[in-house]
């Protein structure tokens, strides 16, 4: 049996299966791919045992999310290693390879990403993951070679292996032992921020996360939520919080989370005054159910203190806010 599992996790993505699917079989000779389906209507399984035959496929009777529907399918493979693939991602050749090379060789990384570029501008990095996301004190995420929504060209400027603080469940290798010692995603979080969360915890538990960008893959984006989508406002506002809240230590939680709150309710003001109302409607209904889950996220956070790990990737910038907004630097290379 192969030590890889390569599993795409679908829902109602008939289109991007014919399109992707069969890229991703050809490519990954040493690993066993597997769709995982969130309960689709629209033809996806109809399709999938009518051209792909050979594959294994594992379906749940309704939309688990991102976060429920990859536990249950991890749950079901005893694979050394998953690689959690979105549907809309297009494989180059050996992309497994140096990846599943390096945490052969590596045992204290428990997770990887391959460089992410944009499927549609194929020089330009992708907004989700690019060469390795970061976060700064307050817990807003960035990444090399993509900050807020400046997304920068591809000149082999970030083509160094480095370990980042997380990695894209886009495109998502971790060790399965790993994923399954910390819980797996936070099915509260449904989608949205939930790799962060995965890899803050498993950098708790003494691991690290890289970014190895010998591997690339080109990803489409916005297949299930579009950015304009206040659902996905919503998601990212009450998520981020959570996150926060589960993984901070209880010191700087006396600070931090008021004021990200604080800088939250800026946003929403800001959408107001856009007249994004639906907008600023999200992310007050946000902090509304981020207060009805700290019940919930209490019992998550660590216990009896948080440790931090002396090798987690620390924050390169305090306020990727005030270096974005206030200085002007637009791209990773640019930050102190």
């Amino acid at each position: 049996m192969p030590k890889t599992a390569v599993v795409i996790l679908n829902y109602n993505g008939v289109g991007f299966l014919k399109q992707f699917l069969p890229g991703v079989i050809a490519l990954s000779p040493d690993a066993d791919v597997i769709v995982a389906d969130n309960g689709s209507t629209d033809g996806s399984l109809d399709y999938l045992r009518r051209a792909h035959p050979e594959l294994r496929l594992i379906v749940f009777d309704q939309n688990y999310g991102f976060t429920g529907g990859y536990n249950r399918a991890i749950d079901q493979i005893d694979h050394e290693y998953t690689v959690l693939l979105n549907s809309d991602i297009e494989v180059t050749p050996h992309w497994i390879t140096p990846i599943v090379e390096f945490l052969d060789e590596h045992p204290e990384v428990a997770a990887c990403q391959p460089k992410i570029k944009a499927y549609y501008e194929k020089d330009k990095f992708e907004y989700a993951g690019a060469a390795g996301g970061f976060i700064d004190a307050l817990a807003y995420p960035y990444c090399r070679g993509r900050i807020f929504d400046t997304l920068e060209s591809d000149t082999g400027q970030y083509d160094t292996i480095q370990p980042i603080f997380w990695a894209t469940g886009a495109c998502l290798f971790i060790r399965t032992a790993d994923y399954q010692a910390v819980g797996g995603l936070d099915e509260d979080f449904f989608a949205h921020m939930e790799e962060i969360d995965l890899c803050w915890r498993l950098q708790l538990q003494d691991k690290l996360v890289y970014c190895l960008p010998e591997s690339t893959v080109y990803h489409v984006g916005g297949g299930t939520l579009s950015k304009i989508n206040p659902q996905k406002t919503y998601l990212n506002f009450r998520n981020n919080l959570s996150m926060i809240f589960k993984n901070e230590s209880r010191i700087n939680l006396i600070w931090k989370l008021p004021l990200r709150m604080s800088l939250d309710w800026i946003s929403a003001l800001k959408f107001w005054k856009d007249e994004s109302f639906a907008h600023c409607l999200a992310i007050l209904r946000a902090h509304k159910d981020f207060v009805l889950l700290l019940p919930q996220n209490t019992k998550k956070r660590r216990k009896p203190t948080h440790r931090a790990n002396p090798k987690m990737t620390q924050n390169t910038v305090k306020s990727i806010l005030f270096h974005y907004f206030i200085k002007k630097q637009k791209h990773f290379s640019d930050l102190p």
